[in-house]
């Protein structure tokens, strides 16, 4: 499979869940995004290193950084290569510095993405990844959310999301995603995607 190049276009705090952040990678020749839901300390971890900050004492993926860097392992990139039940899955291609072998490790994407900005590795994944999950945006629809659910109204949405409430259809799902898609608001867009994803596989 051809692996497609991914960008960190975005890093935003969860309204929802406490503690969390939604990391929005985005395509790098394509207008699709891909949320994924993490941890604080791992968005803690990818907003230092992006921000070119540097912590009083050093942080866990700073450790694996220094301890990589002491024994000559490199990380060549990262491929996030499965969704299953919304859940992501990663892998990260090291090798030794001069060889050419590489070996595969499986990473939660949080902590693969917090080391891929570390070593400058590049962040891949696939096809069928983005067709799934993916959401587009399109810029020519940027500022037209007139009849976007407010803030109290998008709660309700996923309190409903929750609860496993089917009164909202999939066609009244998908306009509630393209508002918050409007609205930049990836984490619910997630929320409401894998709801989607998860009525069409059911039908």
């Amino acid at each position: 499979m051809d692996k497609i190049g991914l960008d960190i276009v975005g890093l935003t705090y969860s309204q929802t869940q406490s503690g969390a952040y939604a990391l929005v990678l985005g395509e790098k020749t394509g207008k699709r995004r891909l949320p994924v839901i993490i941890g604080g300390f791992e968005a803690q971890a990818i907003a230092i290193e992006i921000e070119k900050m540097t912590p009083s004492r050093p942080l866990t993926h700073d450790l694996f950084k220094t301890f990589a860097d002491t024994f000559n392992l490199v990380v060549d990139e990262v491929i996030i290569y499965n969704l299953v039940e919304g859940i992501f899955f990663a892998k990260m291609i090291c090798k030794k510095s001069g060889d050419k072998e590489t070996f595969e490790i499986d990473a939660r994407t949080s902590d693969a993405v917090a080391l891929a900005v570390r070593f400058k590795a590049p962040i891949y994944t696939y096809e069928f990844i983005l067709s799934s999950a993916g959401i587009i945006l399109d810029e020519d629809e940027e500022g037209e959310s007139s009849g976007a659910p407010g803030e109290m109204e998008m709660e309700e949405i996923e309190r409903q999301i929750e609860m496993g409430s089917e009164d909202l259809t999939v066609e009244e799902l998908e306009e509630q995603l393209m508002a918050a898609i409007d609205r930049e608001d990836y984490e619910a867009a997630s929320r409401i995607r894998d709801e989607i994803s998860r009525r069409k596989k059911n039908e």
